[in-house]
């Protein structure tokens, strides 16, 4: 493949690592819960990171932190349209509803979406995909286990990169079953997603193995526990460690990197295309 959707624009395989910026829409987000709760402030964060060089949006109205209880779908929609409507009229990138429920990704496709970002893989069934496949929308597949309140219950694995591996590869091939195309598709490990801290450093040491199976890969290593447990420091001193996260995951052939401090990741991320690309754009 040599190339990939993201909505309706096509990007080449191989490039300049694609900064996702995240917009969430929540009051309990493990990092910035609460902080742009209201529409107004989520829109204007939202400009802003596009204004700091954001490739796309991903906007969130549910926190999927370890061990948080979840909200209906009225909830999640009641806080998330206002911003994509806004968005989609004033900004010039694809935006991405961050939800595993169909409802609020046709919902969110009407308001201006043209991303779907399934936390769950499509391990609740093949809606999403139908969705994906009927508004000719890309679809973003992570893997995990569970759902938030359990997923750090689950984090035994025989063979992490195996097991990661086969789950986001038939997850693909349900995605294809129910329409969608491989180029609209893209794949993300799950970082902090029914993993020890053991098993996100592994997955970034071992990235490659998954940019094997052929799908652009998302990574998001954006400030989480996991860098914590490495440094020692609380989530808003991880700039540092975030840092290195995606350069580790540049250089392994990440093609996508989902972050919150688009500002300043930038130029590191600038860095690590150059170092892998060995070239100066």
């Amino acid at each position: 493949m040599d190339s990939f959707f993201l909505g309706r624009r096509r990007y080449p395989a191989r490039g300049p690592t694609l900064v996702m910026g995240i917009v969430n829409v929540t009051p309990d987000s493990f990092s910035d819960g609460g902080r742009y709760l209201d529409p107004a402030a989520a829109i204007l964060h939202g400009r802003q990171l596009v204004e700091a060089g954001a490739d796309l949006l991903d906007v969130g109205g549910e926190s999927t932190r370890p061990g948080s209880p979840g909200v209906d779908a009225a909830c999640e929609q009641q806080r998330v349209l206002p911003v994509i409507e806004a968005l989609a009229r004033t900004v010039d990138v694809p935006i991405s509803i961050d939800t595993t429920k169909p409802e609020v990704a046709r919902a969110a496709l009407d308001a201006g979406a043209t991303v779907i970002n399934d936390v769950r893989g499509l391990r609740a069934g093949d809606e999403l995909a139908r969705l994906a496949a009927d508004r000719a929308a890309s679809l973003i597949l992570m893997h995990s286990r569970g759902t938030p309140a359990d997923m750090q219950q689950q984090t035994h694995y025989d063979d992490l990169l195996g097991e990661v591996g086969a789950a986001l590869g038939e997850a693909a091939e349900t995605a294809m079953r129910a329409g969608v195309p491989r180029e609209r598709l893209v794949l993300d490990p799950g970082i902090g997603f029914a993993k020890e801290a053991v098993d996100n450093l592994r997955l970034l040491n071992r990235l490659g193995r998954l940019v094997l199976l052929g799908y652009p890969v998302l990574v998001g290593p954006s400030r989480k526990a996991f860098l914590g447990k490495v440094t020692g420091l609380p989530v808003g001193e991880r700039l540092m460690g975030t840092a290195a996260a995606c350069v580790a995951a540049i250089l392994a052939g990440a093609r996508l990197v989902r972050v919150h401090d688009v500002a300043l990741l930038l130029p590191g991320i600038r860095v690590a295309d150059a170092i892998r690309e060995e070239r100066i754009r």
